[in-house]
């Protein structure tokens, strides 16, 4: 059965004016979720329906520079968009064997965690490309999820305000055969499509209706 998505995640220069656009697309303001330490950001939440969430994620001002590059491209200026995405993994090992056996490997397996400004502290692990820590585009351009298992931890969407519900999830690239192929490998199941720029594009159902977020 494909991995399914737990998390897409929307990249900014700066939290609030982030929340500031999602409210006006959504018609919900994301909720500050807390800090990354040593990772140099901080991040915002809102719950799209089926143990799924939006994660708006910039750098943090309240924080010195990281000794690495921060995730996600977040190093480059002015971003505004939909970057990368995460999807399930409760049987972490079995699935990165699996896909290295296809082909692809995911990455090593790390522990993350952050603390919930309520005190909870939130942990997980998940897998991490080693151009995370160069800076360096990974295979597929961040079209490619991370694998994520969030173990005994309460998921993430279920302390957030609901935004609508994630109805589909697509990819666009100018070589969308080469993204797919990795997909394939991974065992996630979404359309590329070709386009002169890479992107991802969720279709999400709100009270006014379906919106896209890119």
């Amino acid at each position: 059965m494909p991995l399914r998505t737990d998390h897409i995640i929307y990249i900014a220069p700066e939290l609030e004016a982030a929340c500031d656009r999602i409210e006006a697309l959504l018609g919900i303001r994301p909720v500050f979720g807390g800090q990354h330490p040593g990772g140099g950001t901080h991040n915002a939440l809102l719950a799209l329906g089926n143990d799924a969430y939006l994660e708006v994620i910039a750098p943090d001002p309240a924080q010195p520079n990281p000794d690495r590059p921060r995730s996600f491209g977040l190093d480059k200026p002015g971003e505004f968009r939909l970057a990368t995405w995460a999807v399930k993994a409760p049987q972490m090992a079995t699935v990165v064997a699996a896909a290295r056996a296809r082909g692809y490997d995911p990455g090593e397996v790390v522990q993350g965690g952050r603390t919930r400004d309520d005190g909870l502290r939130l942990a997980w692990q998940s897998t991490k490309r080693p151009e995370s820590i160069s800076g360096a585009t990974p295979p597929g351009d961040w079209l490619v999820p991370f694998l994520i298992d969030w173990g005994d931890t309460p998921h993430p969407s279920g302390a957030a305000p609901a935004g609508g519900t994630l109805v589909s999830l697509h990819a666009e690239h100018p070589n969308p055969g080469t993204v797919q192929a990795i997909l394939r490998a991974l065992d996630v199941d979404i359309e590329v499509r070709e386009g002169p720029a890479i992107g991802l594009v969720a279709a999400i159902k709100t009270a006014d209706g379906l919106v896209e977020l890119r």
